[in-house]
């Protein structure tokens, strides 16, 4: 089984803003003074818009990140409110009208994020980030080698679904929180599976940790690199299905060195024991069986993969 993070490891991990829906005046000026503090890819994305846009950050009193949910922060003395559907029901903010946009933006493969302001839904602004070139060549390959392969994502289930019918994934995990992506490691690996994580980010080390094999995407964080057992050059996703091969062309290759050790020494131990052999045909034997295991090995070089 091969569970897969989805920012940066299925996407790269540069998402734009896509659409901007205000229902109050300067929606769009406390959203992106708001995400200014947050170091967020989707809150990157969001201050990028306003940059572009001519909107200039104001200053906070007040910022705090709630993980797996968006933000609050305090601008000019209002209340920003900005994440998912499950904050805004959480902090009673009403967003049964736009319940209909939302689903379409979703359904389309975008992040909707709602903005709430002193308790009032003020807009939402749907972002939405580009499949890497090759994810969808790495999926079918992976599928290929008899792989069950999993996505794993803090995204809402329609996001996450668009996105993974797109790469040819079928089994999606969304609405994740970091702190559980561990947890479905685990319960994949009680199922009788053995699991391999594919992460690239400090949310990913525990479940990178906890799987069977742990593959860190090289342009991710230190911590997840550390963590992992396998670390992938680059954020191409081909690396892995490559990375599978490899090792399993070498536990075959290693297989048939040690049939080759234990047959010379099978044959040629009790032949000398009987005395039926010189000692120099003995040597050269014995040189021969290293040779060849050898020479075997080197084949791997020649692995196209």
């Amino acid at each position: 089984v091969q569970n897969i993070e989805k920012t940066v490891t299925v996407t790269k991990g540069k998402p734009e803003v896509t659409d901007v829906l205000q229902f109050q005046e300067n929606m769009l000026d406390y959203a992106v003074s708001a995400e200014s503090a947050s170091e967020h890819p989707l809150a990157q994305a969001i201050v990028a818009y306003g940059k572009t846009n001519g909107i200039v950050a104001k200053p906070l009193t007040h910022f705090s990140a709630l993980v797996g949910h968006g933000i609050e922060a305090t601008v000019n003395g209002k209340h920003v409110l900005i994440g998912t559907r499950k904050l805004m029901n959480e902090r009673a903010v009403d967003i049964a009208e736009h319940e209909s946009t939302m689903i379409k933006l979703e359904s389309e493969g975008k992040t909707v994020m709602l903005v709430a302001i002193d308790g009032q839904l003020a807009g939402m602004i749907a972002v939405a980030d580009t499949i890497k070139e090759t994810s969808k060549q790495a999926i079918a390959a992976l599928k290929q080698m008899g792989i069950d392969v999993y996505m794993v994502t803090g995204d809402n289930k329609r996001t996450a679904e668009a996105i993974a019918k797109q790469v040819g994934i079928d089994h999606v995990y969304a609405e994740v929180l970091p702190e559980d992506k561990a947890n479905i490691v685990e319960d994949l690996q009680k199922q009788g599976k053995r699991v391999a994580m594919v992460g690239d980010g400090i949310n990913d080390a525990p479940a990178l940790a906890k799987a069977d094999i742990g593959m860190a995407i090289g342009t991710g964080a230190d911590v997840a690199i550390e963590t992992a057992d396998v670390t992938l050059v680059g954020g191409d996703l081909l690396h892995i299905p490559k990375a599978i091969e490899l090792s399993r062309q070498t536990m075959r290759n290693i297989r048939q060195n040690l049939f080759w050790a234990l047959f010379y020494n099978s044959v040629g131990i009790p032949v000398a024991a009987a005395g039926l052999l010189q000692p120099w045909i003995a040597g050269a034997a014995m040189a021969f069986s290293s040779v060849s295991v050898v020479t075997n090995a080197l084949r791997l070089k020649r692995v196209k993969i």
